[in-house]
């Protein structure tokens, strides 16, 4: 498994990164001190028990969530040292996101849905629709373009998230457990369209993931275990 390039810069830089969550016994600790640096364009499997805080790092990599302590930088910059307006822009423009659920809205169509993130800040323009319409066709949607996500298989929903977490041209795409709702034949076409597009679109790739098999496809694999981040 190849380690790190030292010859390119790294995207993202986590320094002494820690979440707690508050218990009833008090602060209960889920990553410690995280120390972490990926360059642009690699691929990274997080890996671990259930509860051992893979979705908890996802979430404040993407700025879901805030940290306890340390920091985080993408391609030098903090994001929570942004106000609230450019931390949202910062949010839409720089991170996708696809989640175990599809999470799309489900009055609108397949096309409405992966357009969503060009709507957030000012008006859409034909570029928009154009690079919606072609990732759609990437992920072999265009014959369910005015379908709704009821009318759509797990699979097909999943594909939509997919080009939806990339009609920003995001530098980070975090996958959280992206095929685990799916039976395996359609996890494995999933899994094979994330990582056809995340080689084509250059983002960087942090997978959270108990797949073994899905891990290993990535350049490198964390194990988080008793709040701490090592190789696996």
């Amino acid at each position: 498994m190849p380690g790190p390039d030292e010859s390119r810069p790294p995207a993202l830089v986590l320094r002494r990164l820690s979440k707690s969550f508050d218990g009833a016994d008090g602060e209960v600790p889920v990553l410690i001190e995280i120390d972490l640096a990926v360059e642009a364009g690699a691929s990274v499997a997080v890996t671990g028990p259930s509860g051992s805080g893979k979705s908890t790092l996802l979430h404040l990599v993407g700025t879901l969530d805030e940290p306890s302590g340390g920091t985080l930088e993408v391609d030098g910059v903090d994001p929570f040292a942004l106000g609230e307006r450019e931390l949202a822009r910062f949010r839409n423009d720089v991170v996708g996101f696809v989640f175990q659920d599809h999470h799309l809205l489900p009055q609108l169509d397949v096309l409405e849905n992966v357009r969503i993130p060009t709507l957030a800040f000012g008006t859409p323009d034909e570029a928009d629709e154009e690079r919606a319409r072609e990732l759609i066709e990437r992920v072999g949607l265009s014959h369910r373009l005015g379908h709704r996500p009821g009318q759509l298989s797990g699979g097909e929903r999943q594909r939509a998230a997919v080009a939806r977490a990339l009609i920003r041209r995001p530098r980070l795409l975090l996958c959280d457990e992206p095929t685990g709702s799916l039976d395996r034949t359609t996890a494995g076409a999933v899994a094979d369209l994330i990582f056809e597009l995340h080689g084509q679109e250059g983002a960087l790739l942090l997978l959270a993931t108990h797949h073994e098999g899905l891990a290993r496809r990535c350049d490198r694999v964390l194990e988080l275990r008793d709040g701490r981040c090592s190789e696996a």
